[in-house]
């Protein structure tokens, strides 16, 4: 019996290591695909060799694949599951096959509700979730299978102890290994999205620099030409438009500049309320003219220390892209609140705008990725850095045609 549960537990760590070794670097959408297939395969073995326990009964560990995937996919992904399970146990037969079909119809139908609220729960509160539904369903489990006994002997104690500790043992290590897994695949991205920010900061403020002398040198020079008597009008039009075109070009560099290192001069101790609101009033307009309602809420007493000019900009960024967001479906809610929670300031910004793919979330803050047709995703890239540089996090839910909701947690610092 040992053995057999031993090669079960194997069964399930397959897909983890697996996914782990061959498809951890895929597309988010591939591996959702994967992972069912591998889910399923996992659960034909079990069921194929189920562990015997020595009173005649046996018992497997197919529910464990049926359970992590209902509660991380919810109902679209635990479907196919769903359909291979009784298909599968339908095709061996046997006493049990009813049953059996009635069990994972209920865990079908019950598990997924909590799926939104179980992704959006910290590691080690998912990994206690998991089990506690595992040991719940198997309780039900038990319950109706007591009704078989006449007398709830020590054969039922022993199935009961021998399913209980198989399952939930099970799947606390394996929602151990998958969360150990997705930590390691942030802690990466924001690494690796931490060294892109880090050389774009360098660069952009290398080369604001240097293009800014010759900028200043020529402004100067247009403006001594455009001050001379001796030049004619179609002349002195043609030195306006190019002092227009540099003053675009600094703009441009000063745009560039607000991804490099924060400038003493513009550095603050506060709770973010001047920025938070002068953003806010910056963008009313904007959002009138496109039938945005905006509504603030401030409530937050940390203070902690920031560029002011960068924390501004990357607002604004943030209410404007809101607003773009809603514009082409007539208007919408933008909401703004701060507040503060275990030492962090928490500015949440959520629209009701058409929303973004997971696919499309992840790429956000790459340098020249836009959701927006003309957009140049400098924007957004600015937001990650000035983020970054005050040691903060961005979490971002979005549904496609329901809206986004983006979450800055910036942690206080003396």
């Amino acid at each position: 019996m040992f053995e057999t549960l031993l090669l079960n537990f194997l069964f399930l760590l397959l897909p983890v290591l697996i996914f782990l070794i061959f498809f951890e670097h895929k597309p988010h959408s591939y591996n959702k695909i994967i992972l069912i297939f591998l889910s399923a395969v996992t659960m034909i073995l079990c069921i194929t060799m189920p562990i015997k326990l020595s009173i005649g009964i046996i018992i497997d560990l197919r529910y464990i694949p049926f359970i992590i995937v209902a509660l991380y996919g919810g109902y679209k992904y635990v479907f196919p599951l769903y359909i291979v399970l009784n298909l599968y146990r339908t095709y061996i037969g046997g006493d049990g096959t009813l049953n059996s079909f009635l069990f994972s119809t209920l865990i079908f139908m019950v598990v997924p509700l909590i799926n939104r609220k179980f992704v959006q729960m910290n590691s080690k509160n998912r990994i206690i979730s998991a089990g506690t539904v595992c040991f719940l369903t198997f309780v039900f489990y038990l319950a109706t299978l007591s009704t078989v006994f006449e007398v709830l002997n020590s054969d039922f104690w022993n199935i009961t102890f021998s399913t209980l500790t198989a399952n939930v043992g099970a799947i606390l290590v394996i929602m151990v290994l998958i969360e150990k897994i997705i930590s390691n695949m942030k802690n990466r991205e924001q690494f690796i999205h931490s060294e892109r920010l880090n050389v774009v900061s360098e660069l952009s403020a290398s080369v604001s620099h240097e293009i800014r002398n010759p900028l200043t040198v020529t402004s100067g020079f247009l403006q001594l030409l455009k001050a001379s008597k001796t030049i004619t009008q179609e002349e002195r039009r043609y030195i306006e438009l190019s002092l227009l075109e540099v003053l675009r070009a600094e703009k441009i560099v000063s745009d560039y500049l607000s991804f490099a290192k924060p400038q003493s001069e513009n550095m603050v101790y506060s709770n973010f309320l001047t920025e938070t609101e002068y953003a806010k009033n910056l963008i009313i307009p904007y959002a009138i003219m496109h039938q945005v309602d905006v509504q603030f809420h401030f409530n937050n007493t940390l203070y902690t220390r920031y560029d002011q000019n960068q924390i501004q900009q990357c607002l604004i960024n943030l209410y404007k892209n809101g607003i773009e967001a809603m514009k082409d479906t007539g208007g919408g809610t933008l909401f703004i609140s701060i507040s503060e929670k275990e030492q962090n300031i928490i500015i949440k910004i959520q629209d009701t705008g058409i929303g973004m793919t997971r696919d499309q979330i992840s790429r956000l803050g790459k340098p020249y990725y836009s959701t927006k047709e003309k957009g140049t995703g400098l924007g957004m890239l600015m937001v990650y850095s000035t983020i970054n540089k005050v040691k903060g996090t961005i979490e971002i839910d979005s549904q496609k045609g329901k809206g986004t909701t983006f979450v800055l947690k910036i942690p206080i610092q003396p």
